[in-house]
Order: structure tokens, then C-alpha cells, then sequence
């Protein structure tokens, strides 16, 4: 005899299965989490045409009581941070951005400028034994405050400090093109920052102009009387402006094309201003900080200044 609860059953069909999950209008009910496998099953063998009708299925809660997230919410939330624009951590002047003359050029430029340093090291060394570990711990420090990036989003790239103020002050300008090249060196070959092939120019915009300006900015400012904080903050000021107008020069004078170079070189300069003009004063700021600090710990250490500026 066949059991009545054979006799009764019933063939679902995937239309009705849908009807009676409530899925042909009125509001989708809210699952307990035990029923996720069964929704999976549903999934499985239902034939769904759009991805709509597949989402709604799988809009099953975990544990309301708990106040949990909704896959659909969950997903819609992945969906959102994907079309979020990534920002561009690019730093110095890419690889391949410049053509292979203007690259040959800017190492023909920069060459020169750390051979100076490397022998201006050797003389140093030579009369104060403990000057090589000063020039080491300098290097670090523009190493790590040149590693800072801060997008900049009319232009595509990053601004960031370049420290090269304050280490012109206590090592000299021509060492502060060596260890900046040193930096630049690891940072193109370790952290994708600038570039093989852009390593010249970026020496002579950084290492060169930047340490240069602000050596000088330096030295005229004690000369003229000026406080030493006052002096240092202006020189890591105009030191960072440096860097960032030397840099707008480059690109300009390499990609400006048939165009003009100054409307090329204008636009990229602005392009840098929103984030660069305050970010030269805020290293201002931290080169007069460094200073000082170093003065009132260690004034031992500014012997080697140029000028005796910091004295």
C-alpha cells in the first residue's frame, strides 16, 4: 500500500518555488542564517535569467537578532569601494616619462654635481674622522622624509617633502646631492619612485637645485642678520620650491611638443601649487624644528655647518 504522504506529494516547479519564497512582488522576507544552504540549493535549481532575480535570492541575513550585515548590502558596499578612484602614489618624475635625450642630458647634468660631493666627502672624512656617520644619518633622514606622498589630484602624480634643506645646512650642498642620489637610487629601485632612466633629472631638480637653493638661501639669510630659525625656515622652504619648480621645468621643456614650453611649464607649476605651497612651508617649519633641536642636544654637530650659520 503506498503511504498517503506519497500519494500527497507534489512536483515544485521553480516558478512556484519562486511565488512561494515571495519573490513575484511584495517585500523579500527575511531568512534566519540556517536558511543560507537552503537558498543555495533554490539557486541550484531554479533557472534564473537575470542576475537581479539571483541577487534577490541570496538576500538572506546573518542572524537579524544580532544585527548583521546583508549580503546585498555587503555587496553593494564592495561594488562602491571598487569604483572609488585610486589615488596615484607616482613620486619624482616616472620611468618613461622622459624621452632618452633629455634623460641622457639631465645625468650629464647631475654627474658632475656628485662627483664634486663624493670628493668634497673624502676630504671631510679625512679631517673630522666622525663626519661619515653624520652624512650616513642625514641620508636616512632625506631618505624617509622624501618618502612621505601626498596625491596631487589635478596633476596625476604626488608632492612630498624633500628634506634637502635642512641636510644642505648641516652637511653642505655638494653631500646633499650625494645622499639624495643614493635615495633616489633606492627608492627607484625598491619602491617604484621615479625611475631608472629619470634618475638624472630628478637628481638635478632634488639633489641639485633643491640642496643648492637652499644652502644658499641659508647663508644669505645669516649674512644678513636674520635669526638662525628664521634662516632655516627659509631654507627649507625655498629648498622644497626648488625642487618642484625645477621639476615643472623638466617636464616642460621635454613634453611641451609643438607647443609652447611656457604655457606647458605654467600649467604644470600650478598643477603642484594646492598641495606644494604648503607643504614648502610646512618643511620650513620642520627644517627650523630639526635645527633646533639638534642646536639645543647637540651643538657639537653644527661645527661642520657652512658659514657657522647655526652657531
Amino acid at each position: 500500500m503506498i503511504d498517503d504522504r506519497v500519494k500527497t506529494r507534489t512536483t515544485v516547479t521553480p516558478s512556484k518555488a519562486g511565488a512561494r519564497n515571495g519573490l513575484h512582488g511584495g517585500s523579500i522576507p527575511r531568512l534566519p542564517r540556517t536558511a543560507g544552504i537552503a537558498a543555495a540549493r533554490n539557486l541550484r535549481n531554479l533557472e534564473i535569467g537575470s542576475r537581479k532575480r539571483a541577487l534577490e535570492i541570496f538576500r538572506v541575513e546573518k542572524c537579524p537578532a544580532r544585527g548583521g550585515i546583508t549580503i546585498s548590502k555587503g555587496l553593494a558596499a564592495a561594488a562602491f569601494l571598487c569604483a572609488l578612484p585610486s589615488p596615484a602614489f607616482a613620486m619624482h618624475i616616472s620611468e618613461g616619462i622622459l624621452p632618452i635625450s633629455w634623460a641622457v642630458l639631465w645625468y650629464a647634468v647631475a654627474l658632475p654635481f656628485v662627483a664634486w660631493g663624493l670628493r668634497d666627502l673624502r676630504r671631510r672624512s679625512e679631517e673630522t674622522p666622525w663626519f661619515k656617520p653624520l652624512v650616513g644619518l642625514v641620508g636616512a633622514a632625506v631618505f624617509l622624509i622624501s618618502c612621505m606622498p601626498i596625491p596631487v589630484p589635478s596633476a596625476g602624480t604626488c608632492s612630498h617633502p624633500s628634506g634637502t634643506g635642512i641636510a644642505a645646512i648641516l652637511i653642505g650642498p655638494g653631500l646633499t646631492t650625494v645622499v639624495a642620489s643614493i635615495a633616489l637610487t633606492l627608492q627607484a629601485l625598491f619602491l617604484a619612485h621615479g625611475g631608472i632612466t629619470t634618475l638624472g633629472a630628478n637628481i638635478v631638480s632634488m639633489g641639485v637645485a633643491g640642496a643648492w637653493v637652499g644652502w644658499g638661501v641659508f647663508t644669505a639669510a645669516r649674512r644678513l642678520g636674520l635669526p638662525w630659525f628664521a634662516a632655516a625656515f627659509l631654507a627649507g622652504m625655498f629648498s622644497d620650491w626648488a625642487t618642484y619648480a625645477t621639476t615643472s621645468l623638466e617636464l616642460a621643456a621635454a613634453l611641451h611638443g609643438d607647443g609652447s614650453f611656457t604655457t606647458m611649464f605654467s600649467l604644470i607649476l600650478l598643477a603642484f601649487v594646492p598641495t606644494q605651497l604648503p607643504l614648502g612651508i610646512l618643511e620650513g617649519f620642520l627644517c627650523a624644528g630639526v635645527l633646533k633641536f639638534i642646536r639645543n642636544r647637540r651643538p657639537e654637530l653644527l661645527r661642520t655647518v657652512p658659514a657657522g650659520g647655526a652657531a
